[in-house]
């Protein structure tokens, strides 16, 4: 425990919820834990284990809880627009928001990018990516940025959805919900193309606009919403075409996340609904000292935690295949038995990676002056667009020029990246862009 974390924790005022730190900090946690325990290793590459043994694929209806970090983000958001609001004395506050919100996100990520696409450089010149394990490694380890890409977009709607939900409040989560059922009709019914895409914005913005709600304090009968999005899910997948799993299969032919669906979204809605129902006891629970240290010492490292476990998780393995390990196949006896010691070592390792790039993740002051909204918004669109990117090429090919698919657009890893720390520079930018234009 830092001494930081314990001044930041007995400095709590009595207003701020902890719950919503706690969503934040346990989400992340199961999405990592989940990742590690998907990995199916083995000396002829990296697969999932969820496909390998396919009735553990309602474990995702648990261990998917990437909508949660979503809900909470709407709750930050709404509340972090409004304080600069409450501040601004009329002036506009986008750009500042932009800023405030990315600048903690975007300089960890973009730095575990650098260091990769280094690494990921030196490897293929020393022409040590052939291997089955080695490729594999440099095409995942960039996948879990996706829901960075789909964060930033969130943000940058924020102004505009607050305002709808100010207007509207629940009829406006009903709109996004809507028209993403209407994406699935366009989809699955009519096989319009690319139309399925518009979901990446729809869903996540509706399990977003859910946050806003709470904010309010809007979501009184939880279990009903609860009851409501575990009802439509579970008839969903059984009608069809939505897949049991609640993350991408590798082969299959429809995906509950990517593109996101209906289904995916009615099992956001049961997730928010059970996790308000645990919100009083979690506050008596948060109201302990030492657990409310617990929760902050590990929110001012989740964010680096993401983004290095899957390094940790591939550097057990490499330590394993260094010793002269065998790697016993994935879901078998052995390999079920090397479980907790895989977890352990994995949960050892990215401390030791947190402890290194955590700095990079310790808040900066931001600043309140306006800034140029256009220039912040250009910068968000590049950043998020890169990130996407980069999450669907990986950083295999480098020399090669190896590329994916983003919509409709060829990407290039070195382009993605290039993207965004163009865009990350554009957001630290605005703020001197709009001085600039004043004093012209």
């Amino acid at each position: 425990m830092t001494a930081s974390a314990r001044d930041l924790a007995a400095a709590t005022p009595a207003t701020r919820d902890r719950y919503a730190d706690l969503l934040r900090v346990a989400s992340l946690g199961t999405v990592v834990l989940g990742h590690w325990l998907m990995a199916a290793v083995s000396a002829d590459g990296i697969g999932n284990l969820l496909a390998l043994v396919p009735p553990l694929q309602v474990l995702t209806w648990g261990l998917q809880v990437m909508p949660v970090f979503f809900f909470v983000g709407g709750f930050s958001h709404a509340l972090s627009h409004r304080s600069l609001e409450r501040r601004a004395d009329g002036r506009p506050v986008y750009a500042a928001f932009l800023r405030a919100r990315l600048r903690r996100l975007l300089r960890p990520t973009l730095v575990f990018v650098l260091v990769w696409a280094a690494l990921a450089l030196v490897v293929q010149l020393a022409g040590a990516d052939r291997g089955p394990l080695a490729g594999a490694a440099l095409r995942m380890v960039t996948q879990p940025l996706w829901f960075i890409g789909i964060y930033l977009a969130m943000v940058a709607f924020t102004p505009p959805l607050l305002r709808a939900h100010a207007r509207w409040g629940w009829a406006a989560f009903a709109a996004l919900a809507a028209a993403a059922a209407l994406v699935d009709v366009l989809r699955f019914a009519l096989h319009v193309p690319y139309a399925e895409f518009l979901n990446f914005a729809f869903v996540w913005l509706a399990v977003h606009q859910l946050g806003f709600l709470r904010a309010d304090g809007r979501i009184r009968r939880p279990a009903l919403l609860g009851a409501a999005g575990l009802a439509g899910a579970v008839l969903l997948v059984a009608a069809g075409p939505y897949p049991l799993s609640m993350v991408g299969m590798p082969g299959e032919k429809v995906s509950n996340m990517a593109p996101p669906t209906l289904a995916l979204l009615c099992h956001g809605m049961w997730l928010v609904g059970a996790v308000q129902l645990a919100a009083r006891p979690a506050a008596a629970l948060l109201a302990r000292p030492r657990v409310w240290r617990g929760v902050v010492a590990a929110n001012g490292v989740a964010m680096t935690a993401f983004l290095w476990h899957l390094t940790a998780m591939l550097g057990v393995y490499a330590v394993q295949l260094a010793l002269g390990l065998r790697l016993p196949g994935p879901a078998t006896a052995a390999w079920w038995a090397q479980v907790p010691v895989r977890l352990l070592a994995a949960a050892v390792l990215t401390a030791l990676l947190v402890a290194c790039f955590r700095r990079f993740e310790a808040p900066s002051p931001a600043g309140n002056a306006p800034g140029s909204g256009p220039a912040a918004a250009l910068g968000t669109t590049l950043a998020l667009l890169g990130i996407l990117g980069l999450s669907m090429t990986g950083l295999g090919g480098l020399l090669e020029g190896h590329t994916a698919t983003l919509v409709a657009l060829p990407v290039t890893a070195p382009a993605a990246i290039g993207m965004a720390l163009a865009g990350a520079w554009l957001v630290e930018r605005s703020a001197s862009a709009r001085r600039v234009r004043l004093r012209g």
